[in-house]
């Protein structure tokens, strides 16, 4: 991958995390934010999210013996929980769209911090001490700078001027959400021969971590159905953008970009599937 590619992607996968967050931030309501993760067992989600899941993702690819640039992606993917698209599954599912919009805020917010410290740890396992590449500072700086930043200035924005916030929030979410589309059909094309020669051992592993993953947000989540599908959905599909940052920030030119990017996809089309079985082939309640 050159320089220039490499710019490039980091260019569009930073625009489309900074809108996105500046719009969640635009999007706060603190009252409505308290409410809904009120009783939603978050003393339990977020270790499973930046704890379980890492450690689980390590589990199995040291266990099913996935090559190391592979099981590195599938790391960094695991250590950047719940994916901005989430809210839009939880719609589509019928969820609880209010834990999903304030869990959107919350999660960046933390993995801003968390995800690097994740992935030093989680990574160590896999490389050893003497192969790390990863640089947790740099990493730490740029996840502040492209997630806690824009999500503080979208709150102060949209409480001082808020009709203003109302008007561009629906063109920044567009302009956002494309960028990011337009970041990952780039990568993907980039990184394509890679990611047609990868194997479909490590991509059943990555299916099964994801399927994991899904069965504890569901069950360890609560009280309600809907708040069960929000975090079930958010614990199995990770933040693709953030996972790509942190691999073009601290493996750009390996194999673990395209692995990043294979697996992204794989979770979205698992994502996709779980919202076509609520959506269309479940009962209208769940029994717990």
């Amino acid at each position: 991958m050159t320089f220039n590619t490499t710019t490039t992607i980091r260019l569009l996968t930073i625009t489309s995390l900074v809108g996105l967050l500046f719009a969640v931030g635009l999007r706060l309501n603190w009252a409505q934010v308290v409410n809904s993760l009120r009783g939603s067992r978050l003393g339990w989600i977020l270790p499973v999210n930046f704890l379980f899941v890492p450690a689980l993702t390590v589990g199995v690819a040291r266990g099913l013996g996935i090559p190391t640039d592979i099981a590195v992606g599938m790391v960094l993917l695991a250590a950047a929980p719940f994916a901005p698209v989430v809210p839009i599954f939880t719609k589509m599912a019928g969820g609880d769209v209010a834990l999903a919009g304030a869990l959107t805020a919350l999660f960046p917010f933390c993995s801003a911090f968390l995800t690097p410290l994740i992935c030093e740890l989680s990574l160590r396992p896999l490389l050893g001490t003497g192969l790390l590449k990863f640089n947790f500072l740099a990493i730490l700086i740029v996840l502040v700078s492209t997630i806690t930043l824009p999500l503080a200035a979208g709150v102060v924005f949209g409480h001082y001027l808020p009709a203003f916030a109302r008007r561009l929030l629906r063109p920044l979410e567009i302009i956002s959400q494309a960028a990011g589309a337009v970041s990952l059909a780039f990568v993907t094309v980039v990184e394509f021969p890679a990611i047609r020669a990868m194997d479909w051992q490590p991509l059943l592993a990555m299916v099964l971590v994801s399927e994991l993953s899904f069965l504890m947000g569901y069950v360890l989540s609560g009280p309600t159905v809907e708040a069960r599908r929000v975090m079930a959905l958010g614990t199995s599909n990770r933040n693709i953008a953030l996972a790509v940052l942190v691999a073009i920030q601290g493996f750009a030119g390996t194999p673990i970009v395209a692995a990043v990017v294979t697996n992204g996809l794989l979770l979205i089309f698992l994502g996709l599937l779980h919202v076509g079985y609520w959506r269309f082939l479940s009962p209208a309640r769940d029994r717990d």
